[in-house]
């Protein structure tokens, strides 16, 4: 029989938050924060954690108190919670002293059901004065992983919250987070001295959310493809620099995506009103850093892209929970290089010694998830303290497309070995380096080199161990140590393992390259690595008919760069092809229209993306260097004073010409030429490129290096490729 609490509950959840019943273990919390009782409620992002606090401040006396760290978040609560009649306000440096006086009377006088405040507020003895005078019915510290040194977002203010609270007298506690490993969960208990509290700790499973990592390689190529195909849906994409964040929002637009961008180093008006664009759908997507989304609650975003790698597995789960909260199937993805994990290192180089550890621990948590290819699921999963035993999730890369397995019942045997001889006090990089045998100083100082396990993996390097390590802890032969994270333990089942050892398949990492989206799109060539190989067969074979009926050689129409773009970016239009690395507009015009027709034609028999729909904003740029250059040949200025004017030895002049010509402009240096090389040795080197098969100068200097200089035949064969490429 319900109660008269359970049926004022019940009907403050329908009035106020519009639900007619309560979500997974939600009853049961506020149950306990209504008995007045400590409680922790892990809860991931957009499983109804803020109403577990809300709805017992609305019914209880008194005002409840709930810390949080983000003032965009308390702003956005206290307007949901004005919008629906429940007087709910904020004490932050952003209100002014009339504002923060008129607040403060509201909550005196009981008015106030909801008084959020951030945590530097509360170190303020005025305002810890002021709240011994309020009537508090508990109090909730919000987004609590923010205590723990080894949660990803560490506040140093959260460590004295629980002394002021002990000023305000017997109050109870509710501690919430989204995000929190079992030795987070501990940090959080004992600092806040509520270790006797009930725990309540929801599945971390998000089971709508479809995860996926993708190389860094050719990144906004394969970001406007994603963004395209889902034209018309709310998506979100992290960067981690306010400079990333800017050209990436600026590339969008270009591209004809509806897009905002958010970052601390806008106008906070502006800010703010790039994100209502974003809630009230004025917007599609929202190019940001991760300070966007904190307690924002959209349901329906379709998709969340992490262009540049997160500094943790916390930040990165936290930050795709705004993805599908409305259950329906949702997409996330990670572009993935090791040089951001690199960079994101340096970072911390002025961090202390303990804050630098840490955050490089997190670091190598994140690039093991992302180079790893067990199941995404069951890797964040045992992240969180929590087991997955399906084989297969179907709902991430790893799952849908998996690697190359083989038999590792050996491995695992030395992996167990390594930590039970070093008597399981060690953590990932100590356990690696004594299976390859490497004698670190502080292997050598353990004796480690001494033990029979030393050396026993020296066939595989330290990654691959790594890789094989981690996998020996996700089947649950070794455990972490939660008191300190990273040690690795034996767990029962590895002990049992090394008694009676059966056949275990572990699967082989991904291999990504290091080379990052940055250096590629620098370059004046795109990286086409993954270019459609049977397509540039048909465009190379087209080249010899084409040269053929013109009487040139191949390589004058397209060089080898040029139509492995091609058959990358499918151009079809005149304009597409104009874009395309060494393909200047006379060029285009001259030989494009049986290339155009032909990939026009294997576009529509293949249903592929072209390249009106991918532009890369950067390519063909030309640099100030560049446009000098070519205006001062206009002005035929002979070399050597270019060079002087810019600075530059006259082998880079070349060079720099070189990189102009064959990116499509037509440059006539016959001024300068005609004082180095009569027309008989002129036409000499002219009728050798008319005939060669390549326009290697190597090749080039084998055949004419005894009468001509390396300059003279690089400067012919500037003016060869001007005459007949454009």
């Amino acid at each position: 029989m319900e109660t008269g609490t359970d049926m004022k509950l019940k009907e403050t959840l329908k009035r106020v938050f519009g639900y007619d019943t309560f979500r997974g273990t939600q009853e049961q919390i506020i149950q306990h924060v209504m008995d007045g009782k400590n409680t922790f409620v892990i809860m991931p992002t957009g499983a109804g954690k803020s109403l577990c606090y809300q709805l017992p401040a609305i019914t209880k006396e008194g005002t409840a108190i709930v810390i949080s760290p983000l003032i965009a978040l308390m702003k956005n609560q206290v307007d949901q919670m004005n919008a629906v009649g429940i007087n709910a306000r904020f004490l932050n440096s952003t209100l002014s002293k009339s504002e923060m006086t008129r607040v403060k009377k509201e909550t005196l006088s009981g008015e106030v059901k909801l008084l959020y405040v951030a945590p530097e507020s509360l170190t303020k003895e005025s305002n810890v004065e002021f709240l011994k005078k309020s009537r508090i019915s508990f109090v909730a510290v919000d987004e609590a992983h923010c205590i723990s040194e080894w949660g990803h977002d560490f506040r140093p203010e959260y460590r004295r919250i629980k002394a002021i609270i002990k000023d305000l007298g017997d109050v109870p506690i509710v501690a919430l987070t989204a995000t929190a490993t079992p030795k987070v969960q501990l940090d959080i208990m004992k600092n806040l001295e509520m270790e006797n509290a009930s725990v309540f700790q929801s599945s971390f499973n998000r089971t709508n959310l479809m995860y996926e990592v993708k190389p860094k390689k050719q990144a906004k190529k394969q970001l406007i493809k994603l963004v395209k195909e889902h034209k018309g849906e709310s998506g979100i994409i992290y960067c981690l620099s306010r400079k990333k964040v800017e050209e990436i929002a600026e590339f969008l637009k270009v591209n004809g995506v509806n897009v905002a961008p958010y970052h601390a180093g806008m106008d906070s008006a502006v800010r703010m009103r790039n994100q209502d664009a974003f809630l009230n759908e004025d917007v599609d997507v929202v190019v940001a850093t991760i300070a966007f989304g904190m307690g924002i609650d959209k349901p329906d975003v379709r998709y969340v892209v992490h262009y540049d790698a997160p500094k943790s597995i916390e930040g990165y789960y936290q930050e795709t929970g705004r993805a599908g909260r409305d259950g329906i199937m949702s997409k996330v993805v990670m572009f993935y290089s090791y040089n951001d994990i690199l960079k994101l290192e340096k970072f911390n180089k002025d961090k202390s010694v303990t804050e630098r550890e840490n955050a490089k621990y997190l670091l190598e948590e994140m690039a093991l998830y992302a180079e790893s290819a067990v199941c995404r699921r069951k890797q964040l999963l045992h992240y969180f303290g929590e087991e997955w035993h399906k084989e297969n999730c179907e709902a991430c890369d790893n799952c849908l497309h998996p690697r190359e397995r083989f038999d590792g019942e050996e491995l695992v045997t030395k992996v167990i070995e390594a930590v039970r001889q070093t008597e399981e006090r060690f953590n990932l990089n100590h356990i690696s380096n004594v299976l390859v045998g490497k004698k670190t100083e502080h292997v050598l100082s353990y004796s480690h080199d001494k033990l029979k396990i030393f050396g026993a993996g020296k066939d595989h390097d330290e990654h691959f161990w790594k890789s094989i390590i981690r996998q020996t802890l996700l089947n649950e032969f070794i455990a972490k140590d939660i008191e300190n994270p990273g040690v690795f333990k034996l767990a029962q089942k590895g002990i049992d393992f090394l008694i009676d050892p059966f056949k275990v398949e572990l699967v082989k990492d991904h291999e990504y390259e290091t080379e990052g989206e940055e250096e590629e799109i620098e370059k004046e060539t795109i990286n086409t690595t993954a270019y459609d190989k049977v397509l540039f067969d048909m465009i190379k074979a087209l080249r010899k008919k084409v040269a053929k009926e013109k009487g040139l050689p191949p390589y004058v129409i397209f060089q080898d760069p040029s139509m492995e773009e091609m058959a990358t970016m499918y151009p079809t239009t005149i304009d597409d092809l104009i874009k395309i690395v060494g393909v200047g507009e006379s060029k285009a015009r001259k030989f494009g229209r049986p290339f155009l027709k032909l990939i026009e034609k294997y576009v529509e028999e293949n249903d592929i993306l072209t390249a009106s729909d991918v532009l890369v904003k950067s390519a063909g740029v030309k640099s100030k260097n560049k446009i000098f250059i070519i205006q001062q040949i206009d002005r035929q200025i002979d070399l050597e004073e270019i060079a002087e004017a810019k600075e530059m030895k006259y082998e880079n002049l070349i060079k720099e010409i070189e990189n102009i010509c064959y990116g499509g402009t037509k440059l006539n240096l016959d001024y300068y030429i005609d004082q180095l090389l009569d027309d008989d040795r002129q036409d000499d080197i002219y009728d050798y490129f008319l005939n060669a098969e390549t326009d290697s100068i190597a090749e080039a200097m084998e055949e004419l290096g005894e009468f001509y200089s390396e300059d003279e035949v690089r400067l012919m064969r500037i003016k060869f490729m001007s005459e007949y490429a454009h």
